[in-house]
């Protein structure tokens, strides 16, 4: 039986070996999911966490739309620039709409495996 992690982790590791700068730097950066406070502190509860989510939702699709706008009113907006911002209000409201796909799914286990 063949190892498809071992094997998936050398593709990642000759990945980076071929990316590498000449200083040895691979260019990968750690972004923390739940980015720490002023103080050090967690980023705050899951509930907050979702509501930032949702807020960055929201403001993606404000964005679209007023890049949208100012494009038909014939202002200084290229069209690439409108299929950027509406392909990123898409792409950000499928994930949402999946996670809470995945929440409701979750919650569909646990009852019925309470019951």
């Amino acid at each position: 039986m063949s190892d498809p992690i071992g094997a998936a982790a050398g593709r990642l590791n000759a990945a980076l070996t071929a990316i590498r700068d000449q200083d040895g730097d691979t260019r990968v950066r750690q972004v923390p999911v739940f980015p720490t406070g002023a103080d050090g502190a967690g980023g705050g509860s899951f509930g907050d966490s979702l509501t930032r989510a949702l807020n960055d939702v929201s403001a993606r699709q404000d964005t679209a739309a007023g890049t949208l706008g100012a494009f038909l009113r014939g202002d200084n907006v290229e069209l690439h620039q409108v299929m950027a911002a509406t392909a990123e209000a898409q792409i950000s409201l499928q994930l949402l709409i999946e996670v809470r796909n995945k929440f409701a799914e979750a919650y569909r286990t646990l009852s019925t495996m309470q019951g």
